[in-house]
């Protein structure tokens, strides 16, 4: 059985709220004509009596509102959708980052170019209206009109206003002037290269400083390691004196000693006192085995965030790295054939009866 749309959304915002399983109360009413709901939840887990963390509640459920307009094919408001599609150049490294993992949804980029097409009124209001949201306006191989998005990846621009390519031409007329897909692609790269070394440095800067907290920490769990280690000796050669003397004190001395040594009490409590220090030794060399046990413990967590942060590190740092390739290449192609060109009217215009002629 499907749900309602708003039984759906509310059974959504609970999931990204992380309130799945919590009581809820929803609410239908009329207001100027229109009929919509409020949802309230109980943050309180019954079986903790704490409430549930709601972290960032603002900004995922305005990206659920983003998606519902998406999946459903609405005009987005202007400010949510200039705030899902930032120029790439003006990104940070975390933007860059949520970006990457998110991918190019390709509503995401319909919903953009649609609203382009829908604010401008020729092709260079069109052009720049693309620029604000990182794409590019350029010429195909086939001539037609395409879009170039961050990435440098080539879309047709009557595929994504869904309109036919005469359509297109009558608004914008022909693309012969605009710029083609690998110039664009190669001014792409020369524009997303400063950026990118700027995501490095970030990286690099904000590793750094999470090394310096993890070092900081460590450098504090090692030293009260080390404080509980001394104490720990220190009881324990106290403990062993204590017993030491207890022990011998058992043992009598004088006439005493000797009627002991004779009826043979002497070897019995000496066999005690030897079984007894064996035991005692055995107890404290258990006792330093679950500190060290207990340290390892609490010192383990601390390591596998060593591990992850530098793995973290070197899959970022890898990512923009390639990044850099990637647009480093599409400047070489650009190069290379702007050569190939270069040679091909070169070859052109030679005469093929050149050569000198010398006179005497």
């Amino acid at each position: 059985m499907t749900l309602p749309l708003s039984r759906q959304l509310v059974e959504r915002a609970e999931s990204k709220l992380g309130l799945s399983g919590q009581p809820r109360a929803i609410v239908f009413h009329e207001k100027e004509g229109r009929r919509h709901a409020h949802c309230v939840w109980s943050r309180i887990d019954a079986g903790s009596m704490t409430a549930r963390p709601m972290s960032f509640f603002k900004s995922r459920l305005t990206g659920l509102s983003r998606d519902l307009y998406l999946d459903h094919g609405w005009d987005m408001p202007r400010g949510l959708a200039r705030a899902g599609a930032k120029d790439p150049l003006n990104f940070t490294l975390s933007e860059w980052q949520q970006a990457k993992r998110r991918g190019q949804d390709p509503r995401w980029l319909k919903a953009a170019v649609q609203s382009a097409w829908a604010a401008s009124d020729s092709a260079p209001a069109f052009g720049r209206a693309l620029e604000e949201h990182g794409f590019t306006l350029a010429r195909g191989d086939k001539r037609g009109h395409v879009v170039l998005d961050h990435d440098g990846e080539v879309h047709a621009l009557a595929r994504l206003l869904s309109k036919k390519t005469k359509e297109v031409r009558d608004r914008l007329g022909e693309p012969d002037g605009l710029p083609s897909v690998e110039q664009s692609q190669a001014k792409r790269a020369e524009r997303m290269t400063p950026a990118l070394r700027r995501h490095v440095e970030a990286s690099r800067d904000r590793f750094r400083d999470e090394s310096a907290k993890l070092g900081e920490r460590k450098a504090q769990l090692t030293k009260r390691h080390r404080e509980a280690r001394v104490e720990q000796q220190a009881r324990q050669q106290r403990d062993w004196a204590a017993e030491t003397k207890a022990r011998a004190a058992k043992l009598p001395k004088g006439l005493a000693g000797l009627w002991h040594r004779i009826t043979g009490q002497y070897q019995d409590t000496r066999r005690a006192n030897e079984a007894a220090a064996v035991e005692s030794k055995a107890r404290q060399a258990a006792e330093r085995q679950q500190l060290i046990d207990r340290q390892r413990d609490e010192r383990a967590p601390l390591q596998a965030a060593f591990k992850d942060l530098r793995a973290r590190q070197a899959a970022e740092l890898l990512e923009l790295r390639r990044e850099l390739g990637r647009f480093a290449k599409l400047s070489r192609s650009l190069d290379a054939a702007k050569a190939a060109r270069m040679e091909q009217r070169r070859g052109l215009t030679r005469s093929p009866g050149f050569g000198l002629k010398l006179e005497r």
